[in-house]
């Protein structure tokens, strides 16, 4: 069974604080009709530090979408082998063991996907698959690790690599005063992270099933309307909701396997924001402890898109992990509203080692 290894995860150095957040608001806005409303919003997200790829100075300007897709690409190059050569290192497995490459962004666009320039740069094989998923923003994190276990169901013994570059900062438009784009101001953050699925052995979350669920009728609630000046996020006011409809959806899925949503050891979720969680918590009868990864992400570093369940993944693993066979699941929400969940169990290093030695005995046996 495949197993998700431990997460690499990397912050850009500029960081803002939600202080500094709200008197950029003042200052900016100070003529808003709703800044009150605006800055309890902000305030109300948890959300204490952002770290961004430029000086905020740099990051308010706005030069125009060429500029921007071009700072896109030199970040990305700069900033992914680092946390791809920690995720191997973490997988124990190099650029050769790698069967095929997920790379998850919504921030910069890039054609060839920047799956061709790594394996270029870094040393993959020329036959490494390559698959971008570019139009699931936050949703993409959950989505890639579903597609890699899916790989890693059809090639049992393959192992796929998973990176999210998501530079949200550059998606910022000073010409958007809605309230729910002054709200994505003081809300999104930047990050890159990878993490390796092994289709043998590892120690992670030895992945057990993974499905999809797209609430009907909700297209427009998140999007991006692309215009010359880049992409502009568009966030309806009803997002906050949607774990009315996602919440059942997390329980059904768990239903056929003998599992029960509201009775698992751990959850890694894509923390949108406050109320996400909050509202999770709520229908799945759980205490806010058992989200304490997602919140220690939103409010450390923001909502940094795909990335989000990478970063909460890593802090689980940075607390020692979870007991071998501990049950629990790996949810990212977005555009759709889409829902991408995945169950898994812990598999520790003895119990990857043992399998391991399980599987050379019984191909030792069938040589014999």
């Amino acid at each position: 069974m495949a197993t998700l290894c431990r997460p690499a995860v990397a912050v850009p150095e500029h960081v803002i604080t939600m202080e500094q957040t709200l008197d950029l608001a003042r200052e900016l806005h100070g003529g808003h009709p709703q800044l009150d409303l605006v800055l309890r919003l902000i305030g109300n997200t948890g959300v204490r530090t952002r770290h961004l790829i430029q000086p905020i100075e740099e990051t308010l300007a706005h030069p125009g979408f060429t500029a921007r897709n071009a700072l896109y690409e030199t970040q990305a190059k700069a900033r992914v082998p680092t946390v791809v050569r920690q995720a191997l290192h973490h997988a124990e497995l190099t650029v050769r063991d790698i069967d095929m490459i997920v790379y998850v962004s919504c921030t910069g666009f890039m054609m060839p996907s920047l799956t061709a320039w790594l394996i270029n740069s870094m040393g993959f094989r020329p036959e490494t698959r390559q698959l971008p998923i570019a139009q699931l923003g936050c949703a993409a994190g959950g989505a890639a690790i579903n597609r890699a276990h899916d790989f890693c169901t059809a090639y049992p013994r393959a192992n796929v690599l998973i990176v999210s570059c998501e530079f949200c900062s550059l998606c910022y438009q000073p010409t958007d005063l809605g309230v729910g784009s002054l709200l994505s101001n003081g809300l999104f953050g930047d990050a890159v992270a990878a993490a390796v699925v092994r289709g043998d052995g590892g120690t992670g979350v030895r992945l057990a099933c993974n499905g999809s669920h797209l609430v009907p009728n909700t297209e427009d609630w998140i999007s991006y309307g692309v215009r010359d000046t880049g992409f502009h996020f568009l966030l309806d006011k009803r997002v906050p909701g949607t774990m009315a409809m996602l919440a059942p959806a997390m329980c059904a899925m768990a239903e056929p396997f003998g599992w029960d949503a509201s009775g698992l050891d751990f959850y890694i979720v894509h923390a949108g924001g406050p109320r996400i969680l909050d509202d999770l918590g709520q229908f799945l009868d759980l205490p806010s402890e058992m989200f304490r990864y997602s919140r220690a992400t939103l409010t450390e570093r923001g909502n940094i898109a795909s990335a989000v369940i990478f970063d909460a993944l890593d802090r689980l693993f940075a607390e020692g992990g979870a007991v071998d066979s501990a049950r629990g699941i790996i949810a990212g929400f977005g555009p759709g509203i889409t829902a991408e969940i995945a169950l898994g169990t812990w598999a520790g290093a003895q119990e990857a080692e043992g399998e391991g030695e399980q599987a050379v005995r019984q191909s030792a046996m069938q040589a014999a």
